[in-house]
């Protein structure tokens, strides 16, 4: 049964004791040391970099740095152990924002349960521990890679300059494993996104003055056709794919006036929208139809598509091995990965410890039991690499 964050009231009486960090397994330090460190997509993600560098001696690491488009230095890291091919596995070391978190959210805490808490405890800085454990538990005859990105939360920019660079593309790999939580069932296939984003320029002025030009005008008829775009991906069936829950594509927009008062003209207005489509449903008649209502009310559109969608058939060796190794059947996803980019390498199977459920909320939390479950899980798939 998938893990779910309790909801029930604690007994009464004493708690039992939660354990100390210093108290826990390698995996579950490491990932509190990881969590320790604030890797927002916003901000630089160096320290962690350089931390999960540090915990691989031994290895051939290669830096893969960049600036993103903010001026923020990034930096991903490709390592290797051991003969060439294999098996690589990966993860991201950014998060999202703090949003809605009433307590620390870098400061990690384990409960009697033996949970861990913590920005970033699930997605994904204890799978990449698990990575890094398990790398280091295989013996050196065991091609053994760490594909560790950056930037998956936003643009996916880490995973197309690691698939891009020279370091990842010479191993040879057969397979990757990309450990984002799935409760260590196997995933073959996520829908990917297309992000969109509508601008509406007015005149910024007092509002009672008559005299500036309030941009939300030119947006709303824009927001009354997307509303039918996303009605027609609710509601027809010929643009559903039942291998997925829910059959429907994601359309989720957000809405900005970047700060202005109710008694100011709105100088700027902006739409985003993600677009995730699965590899079934063709995304041009979507797209055209965006553009058309753009042009129609006057916006500017930019269209920052993602790689295709990931999906490979259950006969697929690599799906074969994974559903061997767990014991589960594999399944379909709804949201993201890294491996929309990564499969330009070698094929990928999604694969990780822990649950999405908790994901993206101010309750993010790994079972410790899980982490250790996916250290032996992903020291078993690099020692199939063996030659």
């Amino acid at each position: 049964m998938p893990y779910q964050t309790p909801t029930e009231p604690a007994p009464a009486g004493p708690a039992p004791a939660a354990p100390a960090l210093h108290s826990l397994a390698p995996v579950a330090r490491l990932t509190a040391e990881l969590v320790a460190l604030d890797s927002r997509s916003s901000v630089s993600n160096l320290a962690v970099a350089e931390r999960v560098e540090a915990a691989l001696p031994g290895f051939d690491v290669e830096r893969v740095d960049y600036v993103d488009a903010n001026g923020v230095a990034k930096r991903c890291l490709v390592a290797h152990r051991g003969p060439p091919g294999g098996y690589a596995l990966s993860g991201h070391m950014d998060t999202v924002p703090d949003t809605g978190w009433q307590s620390n959210p870098w400061d990690p805490r384990v409960d009697a349960q033996g949970v861990m808490h913590g920005l970033g405890s699930v997605d994904m800085k204890g799978p990449v521990a698990a990575c890094v454990m398990a790398a280091l538990a295989v013996g050196p005859d065991v091609p053994a890679t760490l594909l560790i990105t950056t930037d998956e939360e936003t643009t996916k920019q880490g995973a197309r300059a690691v698939a891009a660079s020279a370091a990842a593309r010479r191993l040879g790999l057969k397979g990757i494993v990309v450990a984002e939580p799935t409760h260590l069932t196997p995933v073959r296939g996520h829908r990917s996104s297309i992000n969109l984003l509508a601008t509406a320029k007015g005149v910024q002025a007092h509002s009672s003055t008559g005299q500036g030009l309030n941009a939300n005008w030119a947006l709303i008829p824009f927001l009354a056709e997307m509303k039918a775009i996303f009605e027609k991906l609710r509601h027809d069936p010929a643009l559903h794919d039942a291998a997925y829950t829910p059959p429907f594509s994601d359309f989720n927009l957000v809405l900005d006036n970047h700060g202005t008062a109710v008694n100011v003209n709105v100088a700027l207005a902006t739409c985003r929208i993600k677009f995730r489509y699965s590899r079934s449903l063709d995304p041009k008649p979507i797209l055209a139809a965006v553009q058309g209502a753009a042009d129609r009310a006057g916006l500017a559109l930019e269209v920052r598509p993602e790689g295709t969608p990931p999906e490979l058939p259950v006969d697929h060796p690599l799906i074969q091995l994974a559903s061997t190794l767990t014991g589960r059947a594999p399944l379909t996803v709804p949201f993201g990965t890294d491996a929309s980019e990564l499969q330009d390498i070698a094929p990928c199977v999604i694969l990780g410890p822990g649950g999405i459920e908790t994901a993206h909320t101010p309750f993010e939390c790994v079972p410790l039991e899980q982490l250790d479950l996916a250290v032996a899980l992903f020291r078993r798939f690099l020692e199939q690499g063996r030659a």
